[in-house]
């Protein structure tokens, strides 16, 4: 990559308007990406101590521009998509997948089956369980190749989950594995639905109904297109594995997790792991030229705390001056009035942002291809919408409040539950500690009831076999589309692979339009059915392309700004 190169001796003005940049958050002062009322954690305070950081953050110093890595100013943004395109790919002979009318007819007809059948996680210890074995019944009945075939070797899993191994031809290419979910979320057509949940209607060629996109069309879309390719004689030369979970929506504690025992037991060790997660957003990045593919390459972390008062009772006649309702309302309006510190470009967001940057115009082209030196500017432009702002740190939601037994009681114990997102640079541990610092009431009790660490990220450079991959069989199919890594502010099953590899990629190519997140566990889930027949094309190529040895030697390419 071709850079351009500036420098001076002399105090520079402040880039970034009236953010001041002088602050030393290492010493407790807070500035940039850091809130002015809570401390910045260890994880983002590293930086800090490099002096190439205080060079270019710290304006106080004389040498502002004086190191030769953080003064470098890009001119050139980098096109990520040609290096692929124009890189010799080791021919594989891959058959082409052509859907004549019957076959048509038929794959949709399977799909609106597999929704119509309610196979809803209501709790971690309640689902449909008739639901989930008519599901087994009908995937036998809808796919004949793949469980009568002598290369596929298929297992139930703590008896409603599903693992499949399809044996390739050289055992010595590490198998990867495609991960996706049976159950849904519960819904209800009187929440507005325009079709019944799970009718499977068609309206203006959208199928309606719970699971078209969450997560049954990767479910079918994997398994369709195992069908079709071993009634066409196809034997991988690397061997896979499917996984389908069936608590997913609840933690994935029986499925997805007996699931990895398994795995383990067997000395199971993986490429990649590819589970749902990110999409194809048609208009949806605003100033973006064109739509993007986002892999995603992580996700944030997640805890629930519990917050309580105990107080003794008493008579609303005789109130006391604080109440344990009111001490905790508080504290918890404490929490909402502090959010988690900015960290905006210290995880795999940047990345993404880097990798689009070509596909805006002037000046955020500019701003995205140096984000060493925007990202602060950036995160508090981001901040400002509840969407963009789970990018930028630690989000904190508030999903629950109780207290009380009667109207003229004074209640004993008041009780809220906070839903936490944790951000890549943040650790679980992190988290809590800025909450009992915000909180700062002895008085409130702060218990975690569950989390854990956000996933590690996993590789997308030019080496990194799996993300290449999925890359080139979306451009393959969509020659337009740019595509970037992002990260899943959401969690899925994937995270209990961690231990069987090092690689693992969230993504599934269903096309959202403005608007259309919301559908995702909300009313109107629908998917068209062009857009499924696209992704059974796309596991259809992406099994072929995965029986290359290796990837070829890449090349790049670069845009003046």
């Amino acid at each position: 990559m071709i850079f351009s190169r500036k420098s001076s001796q002399t105090q520079t003005p402040h880039l970034l308007g009236s953010m001041p940049l002088h602050a030393d958050p290492s010493k407790g002062q807070h500035s940039g990406p850091f809130s002015m009322r809570t401390p910045a954690p260890q994880s983002v305070l590293r930086p800090w101590r490099d002096e190439r950081w205080r060079d270019v953050l710290c304006p106080s110093t004389s040498r502002f521009w004086s190191s030769s890595l953080w003064s470098t100013i890009r001119t050139l943004s980098l096109d990520v998509n040609v290096g692929l395109q124009l890189a010799h790919w080791e021919k594989s002979n891959n058959i082409s997948l052509v859907i004549d009318q019957h076959q048509r007819e038929e794959l949709l007809a399977n799909f609106k089956e597999a929704v119509r059948i309610p196979t809803v996680s209501f709790s971690e210890t309640e689902s449909n369980t008739t639901a989930l074995r008519q599901f087994d019944t009908f995937l036998r009945k809808a796919f004949p190749a793949v469980f009568s075939s002598s290369l596929v070797h298929h297992e139930l899993v703590a008896n409603y989950s599903h693992l499949f191994r399809v044996q390739g031809s050289q055992p010595d290419l590490v198998p990867y594995l495609l991960l996706a979910h049976i159950d849904v979320v519960p819904a209800k057509e009187s929440d507005g639905w325009e079709a019944p949940p799970f009718s499977a209607e068609e309206i203006d060629d959208f199928i309606y109904g719970r699971g078209t996109i969450d997560d049954k069309c990767a479910v079918m879309g994997i398994l369709q297109a195992l069908e079709y390719l071993l009634i066409r004689g196809y034997a991988p030369r690397r061997g896979f594995y499917i996984g389908l979970g069936h608590d997913e929506e609840v933690r994935g504690f029986n499925g997805a997790m007996n699931i990895v025992r398994l795995m383990k037991e067997r000395g199971v060790k993986l490429s990649f792991v590819l589970d749902e997660g990110l999409a194809v957003l048609d208009g949806v990045i605003s100033g973006l030229n064109g739509p993007a593919a986002l892999i995603g390459v992580s996700e944030k972390g997640s805890a629930n705390v519990k917050l309580s008062v105990s107080m003794a009772p008493g008579h609303s006649s005789m109130p006391p001056r604080e109440s344990s309702i009111g001490i905790l309302a508080a504290a918890v309006k404490r929490l909402e009035e502090n959010p988690m510190p900015r960290l905006f470009g210290l995880g795999p967001e940047r990345e993404t942002f880097e990798h689009l940057a070509h596909k805006f115009g002037l000046p955020l082209k500019f701003i995205m291809s140096n984000l060493w030196l925007f990202s602060p500017l950036l995160g508090r432009v981001l901040e400002r919408k509840p969407d963009s702002n789970a990018f930028v740190r630690t989000t904190t939601a508030v999903t629950m409040f109780n207290a009380g037994v009667k109207v003229n009681i004074i209640p004993a114990l008041a009780e809220a539950y906070v839903n936490l997102r944790i951000h890549s640079a943040h650790s679980l541990q992190e988290v809590l500690d800025l909450i009992q610092d915000t909180v700062g009431d002895q008085r409130v009790k702060i218990e975690l009831i569950d989390g854990f660490d956000p996933l590690p990220v996993s590789s997308s450079d030019e080496q990194s076999f799996g993300f290449q991959i999925i890359k080139k069989t979306v451009l393959d199919m969509f020659p337009t589309l740019t595509v970037a890594p992002g990260i899943c502010i959401g969690n899925t099953d994937s995270r209990h692979f961690k231990d069987l590899t090092r690689d693992i990629y969230r993504f599934a190519p269903v096309w959202f339009k403005p608007g259309d997140a919301q559908r995702f566990h909300g009313v109107n889930e629908r998917i068209s059915k062009k857009n499924y027949e696209e992704l059974v094309v796309f596991y259809f190529n992406l099994m072929q392309n995965c029986d290359i040895q290796k990837l070829p030697e890449p090349h790049t390419s670069v845009h003046e700004l």
